[in-house]
């Protein structure tokens, strides 16, 4: 594994904080329904340089689980990812210990940029370093998918396709660097409101197209090969009933993004730079008005990282 594995410390610490990034699909595509009620899915995804911190502290003082955010809106019960995916672990694990957690959060909730996903992801891997598990990443992936269907990626970052309910994760080195503005409206969009309005709104489900197919047996991609085929199923219905949304793409496409797109159900719009200075430039042009929060940050922070 990376530098995120347990075999890279010898020694058991009692705290560790792990930085945990959003993500932005570069394609996703909603095919067929499942047996199961879910959706079949298949996207590209890629991280991007806009990260929650998880930090985790052993406790002598109580047994279970303590929660804390800086999010007041975002509850730390055992409906939050991040306790779900503690939980999760210690269960795993067989372990009974005292376990106090602090999240800070960057990454806008609800927002199509995978943040809740990617909490319970870093808790696992802070977790797996922290206890000195061993587990691999195909481990952590096991515990995670029941979680949520983007938490499996994120233990294969920074760039993989993702197939199935998100359980089929392939990971594929994009070569070059880009930039990324994130645009959010400042209101989220919920998902299963999104794949009623696409079921709704769409005659057919469309199968996946051979130059999508082609990306997912690559092990290694250029940023225009990506970028030539960006796609996201859920724009039409999404931007439907929010065409606000759809202006901001046709803003970042007029700022110089090479391409732009809604990440995930929405509601973040972002678009794709070359460089620092074209996103940092775009960002400027956004900033201007105070209902939006924006964010210039590099594509692919690479794999979770164990700060401490």
């Amino acid at each position: 594994m990376t530098k995120s594995s347990p075999g890279s410390i010898s020694t058991l610490s009692s705290t560790i904080a792990v930085l945990a990034p959003a993500k932005i699909n570069l394609v996703l595509r909603i095919l067929d329904r499942r047996a199961d009620g879910f959706h079949n899915l298949w996207s590209l995804m890629q991280t991007v340089g806009l990260e929650d911190e998880v930090a985790i502290q052993l406790s002598q003082h109580h047994a279970g689980i303590k929660l804390q955010c800086d999010a007041h809106s975002l509850s730390t019960d055992q409906t939050n990812l991040v306790y779900r995916a503690a939980a999760a672990v210690l269960q795993h694990s067989e372990q009974k210990i005292g376990l106090d957690i602090v999240l800070t959060k960057r990454i806008p909730l609800g927002a199509g940029l995978g943040g809740g996903s990617s909490d319970a992801a870093a808790t696992i891997v802070g977790l797996n370093r922290l206890l000195n598990l061993g587990w691999s990443a195909m481990d952590m992936a096991q515990v995670g998918q029941a979680l949520g269907s983007d938490v499996p990626f994120f233990f294969f970052a920074p760039s993989a396709t993702v197939a199935g309910r998100g359980e089929q994760v392939n990971p594929i080195r994009i070569a070059g660097s880009r930039w990324v503005v994130l645009v959010n409206p400042g209101f989220p969009v919920e998902t299963k409101w999104a794949y009623q309005q696409l079921s709704s709104n769409r005659a057919g489900v469309q199968p996946l197209s051979d130059s999508h197919a082609a990306l997912g047996g690559a092990r290694h991609l250029s940023w225009e090969q990506v970028l030539g085929v960006a796609e996201n199923d859920f724009e039409t219905p999404v931007y439907k009933a929010h065409p606000g949304l759809q202006a901001i793409k046709q803003k970042l496409m007029a700022q110089g993004a090479e391409t732009a797109l809604l990440s995930g159900s929405g509601a973040t719009v972002f678009g794709v730079f070359r460089d620092e200075a074209g996103a940092q430039h775009a960002r400027a042009h956004f900033q201007t008005n105070s209902q939006l929060k924006v964010f210039a940050v590099p594509a692919g922070s690479g794999p979770l990282v164990c700060q401490s």
